[in-house]
C-alpha cells in the first residue's frame, strides 16, 4: 500500500470514531500553520493553537472576548505601518475578496518580528452572501530574511563601490545590515595600522540617537563582545547581555549597563578579515531577544568578508602609493646624490688610468680597476634611473618613423666588428617602417643580442630574423648557448634576476637589461618572449604593432 493510501486508512478511521466536526476541530489544530475564521460580524470565532501561539493567547482556553482587536493589534505592514482593518486580509475577505499570499508581520512587544505568508478567503454562504471569513498564515520569517540577506549583500557592494575609504562607507553599509535584520544599531571597529588598537571607524543608529557613551568607545582585547571577537577571530552571539555569565569585568559590566540602558539585549559580532588577517571587528545590536544566529551569523560573515575585501584593497591602493613615492624619492637620490659623484669618479679614474706611464704596476692595475668598476656603477645607475622613469611615466618615448629592418641590421653590423669569434645568421627585409622611439628600440636590440653573444660557445650561430605577421613586427634573436632552466623563462625579465645556470658559471651581469627591455616593449605595446631553442640555447621574440605604441 502507497504512503497516500496508509494516510488516507488513517484518515478513514479517525473520521468514524469522531463526529465531522470534531474531526475537523482535530485536524485544524494539529496544522503548523495559524487558521482564524470570523463570521459574517467580522467577530472572531475560530483561532486554532498555531494561530494563538502567533497573538500570545492561551492556547488551551476558551477565546477571549475581542478577540480581534487582541489578534489584529500587533499586526503590520511590510513596510512596518500599523495595518488598518481596510488592510486586513481577513475582513477584506469578509468583504468578498480572495487574497493570495500576501506578507503580514506580527510585533509584538518584548519579542522579535515575525512575518506570515497569508492568504484569506470567504465562506460563502446562501444567495452569495458571506457567512464569514478564513485566514490561513504560514511563518516565512527565514525564508524573507534569507531574500533580504541577498538584497543585503548587494546593497553594500553598491556602498563599498562608492566609497573611497571604510570610515565613508560605514554609516551607509551598516544602515543596510540593520535594516536587514531589523535591528536598531550596528558599529564597525577596525585595527589602527599604526597603534594595533581597535578602533570605531563609524556607526548607524535607526532612531537617529547617539547615546552618551554607547558608540565610539575603544574596545579592550578579550573583554566585552567585541574585545573577545578581537582576540578570538572567531563570532561571537549573546541571545541576552542582561543575563550571560560571560560578561563579568569591571569593563563588561559597564558596557552591559550602557547598552540596557540604550534598550540592547541581544548582540552579535563577527571578525572583519583578509584571509587568514584580522582587519576589524563588525557588531550589531538588538532590542530583543533572537531566535536565529546561525542564520544571521551568516548574513553577517558574508558582510564582513566584503568590507575585509575592501579594506584589503584600499590598503593595498595605499601602499602601491606610498611605494610610487618611495620610488620617485628612488629616483631623485640616484639622480642628484648618486649619479654625479659617479659621473666625477668615472671620469677621473678613467683619467688615472690613461696617464700610467710614471705609476708602478701595482698602482696602474688598481686604477683600472677603479676605472672599471666605476663604469659599470655608472651603467647600473642609468638603467636603474631609465627603468624608474620608464615605469613611473618620468620618462616617455619619443616616437617618429622608424625602419626597424636598417635598425636592426646596423645593430648586427656594429656587433660584428666588436670583435671575438661571431657567426651571425640574419634574415631581415630590405624595409619594415613602424612608429617608435629609435634609441630606445636600439637599447632592447643591442641588449638581447648581446645576451646571446655573451652566453654562447665563440663562433656558434646565432640567427637574426625580422619579419611583419599581420599588424605586428617580430623579432627574434635565437642563440645555441647555455639556454634558460625550466621555470625561469618569465623570471629572468625581473629585476636583478639572473638564471641559476648563469650565477653558477660566475658570468658578469647585473640583470638589469632584460628588465628595461620589457619595459621599453611594453610602453611600445608589445610583447617580449623567452623559449628554449631546441636542442640547446634561447629564443626571444619581440612582438612590436605596426600602427606605433598605443595613444
Amino acid at each position: 500500500m502507497s504512503r497516500i493510501g496508509r494516510v488516507m486508512v488513517v484518515l478513514d478511521e479517525a473520521a468514524a470514531a469522531l463526529d465531522n466536526g470534531a474531526f475537523l476541530g482535530a485536524l485544524l489544530q494539529s496544522m503548523d500553520a495559524g487558521v482564524l475564521a470570523c463570521d459574517g460580524d467580522g467577530r472572531v470565532v475560530f483561532a486554532n493553537r498555531a494561530m494563538r501561539e502567533i497573538t500570545g493567547i492561551d492556547p488551551d482556553g476558551p477565546l477571549p472576548p475581542g478577540f480581534e482587536d487582541l489578534a489584529f493589534q500587533h499586526l503590520t505592514t511590510p513596510d512596518q505601518r500599523e495595518m488598518t482593518r481596510a488592510e486586513n486580509p481577513l475582513l477584506r475577505a469578509l468583504h468578498g475578496e480572495h487574497v493570495i499570499s500576501e506578507d503580514v508581520l506580527v510585533s509584538r512587544p518584548g519579542h522579535r518580528v515575525r512575518i506570515f505568508d497569508t492568504s484569506a478567503q470567504p465562506i460563502p454562504g446562501p444567495g452569495g452572501v458571506p457567512l464569514g471569513a478564513v485566514a490561513v498564515a504560514h511563518e516565512v520569517t527565514a525564508l524573507r530574511r534569507v531574500e533580504r540577506f541577498r538584497n543585503c549583500h548587494i546593497a553594500v557592494e553598491h556602498v563599498l563601490k562608492q566609497a573611497s575609504t571604510a570610515a565613508e562607507a560605514a554609516p551607509h553599509l551598516l544602515r543596510a545590515v540593520t535594516a536587514t535584520l531589523g535591528w536598531p544599531c550596528a558599529e564597525l571597529f577596525l585595527i589602527d595600522d599604526t597603534t594595533g588598537r581597535l578602533q570605531s571607524v563609524g556607526h548607524w543608529d535607526a532612531a537617529g540617537l547617539d547615546p552618551e557613551g554607547f558608540f565610539r568607545h575603544s574596545p579592550q582585547w578579550g573583554q566585552g563582545i567585541t574585545g573577545r571577537v578581537w582576540e578570538s577571530g572567531r563570532p561571537i552571539w549573546v541571545p541576552d547581555i542582561a543575563l550571560s555569565s560571560d560578561l563579568r569585568t569591571a569593563h563588561e559590566r559597564e558596557r552591559v549597563q550602557i547598552c540596557l540602558r540604550r534598550g540592547v539585549r541581544t548582540a552579535l559580532a563577527v571578525p572583519v578579515r583578509d584571509g587568514g588577517s584580522l582587519l576589524g571587528v563588525l557588531t550589531c545590536y538588538a532590542g530583543t531577544q533572537e531566535y536565529e544566529p546561525d542564520l544571521l551569523t551568516v548574513l553577517l560573515d558574508g558582510v564582513a568578508a566584503q568590507i575585509g575585501i575592501f579594506v584589503a584593497q584600499r590598503r593595498a591602493e595605499g601602499l602601491s602609493r606610498q611605494l610610487a613615492r618611495a620610488q620617485a624619492d628612488f629616483v631623485d637620490l640616484v639622480a642628484h646624490e648618486l649619479r654625479t659623484p659617479l659621473t666625477s669618479i668615472t671620469a677621473n679614474a678613467t683619467l688615472l688610468a690613461e696617464e700610467t706611464a710614471a705609476l708602478d704596476p701595482e698602482v696602474r692595475g688598481m686604477s683600472r680597476v677603479i676605472a672599471r668598476n666605476a663604469e659599470a656603477l655608472q651603467r647600473i645607475a642609468d638603467t636603474l634611473l631609465d627603468l624608474a622613469g620608464l615605469d613611473s611615466g618620468h620618462l616617455g618615448l619619443n616616437v617618429h618613423e622608424v625602419d626597424l629592418a636598417s635598425l636592426v641590421a646596423d645593430a648586427v653590423t656594429c656587433l660584428r666588428h666588436s670583435g671575438g669569434r661571431l657567426t651571425l645568421v640574419t634574415e631581415v627585409p630590405a624595409v619594415l617602417r613602424l612608429p617608435g622611439d629609435r634609441i630606445r628600440l636600439r637599447q632592447v636590440v643591442d641588449d638581447v643580442l648581446s645576451n646571446a653573444v655573451r652566453y654562447s660557445p665563440p663562433g656558434a650561430p646565432i640567427h637574426v630574423r625580422l619579419r611583419a605577421v599581420g599588424a605586428m613586427a617580430e623579432l627574434c634573436i635565437a642563440d645555441s648557448g647555455i639556454g634558460t632552466p625550466e621555470g625561469e623563462h618569465d623570471r629572468v625579465f625581473e629585476r636583478f634576476f639572473r638564471g641559476s645556470n648563469v650565477r653558477h658559471q660566475g658570468s658578469s651581469g647585473s640583470g638589469l637589461g632584460l628588465s628595461l627591455a620589457r619595459a621599453i616593449v611594453l610602453l611600445h605595446g608589445g610583447t617580449i618572449r623567452l623559449s628554449d631553442n631546441r636542442p640547446a640555447g634561447t629564443v626571444v621574440c619581440i612582438r612590436l604593432p605596426l600602427a606605433g605604441p598605443p595613444a
